[in-house]
């Protein structure tokens, strides 16, 4: 699960730097709009992902933890 997480936030992050540098949304591109049902979903999962590789920062060695 933590590597299919990494893995999508991964993607999410290249959409993000593709929008911020080039304009450039590839999900929408690929998924026929922003509004579309499939981009839509592909955001969710993302977003979904994000918030799960919050808790890298909390367990194991992490820098937030004390071992």
């Amino acid at each position: 699960m933590d590597t299919i997480a990494l893995i999508l936030s991964i993607i999410g992050c290249v959409n993000w730097g593709l929008v911020g540098i080039f304009q450039f949304d590839l999900v929408a591109w690929l998924f026929g709009g922003s509004g579309s049902l499939f981009s839509r979903l592909v955001y969710t999962v993302v977003a979904l992902s994000g918030l799960w590789c919050i808790s890298f920062l909390f367990r194991g060695k992490g820098f937030l933890t004390k071992e």
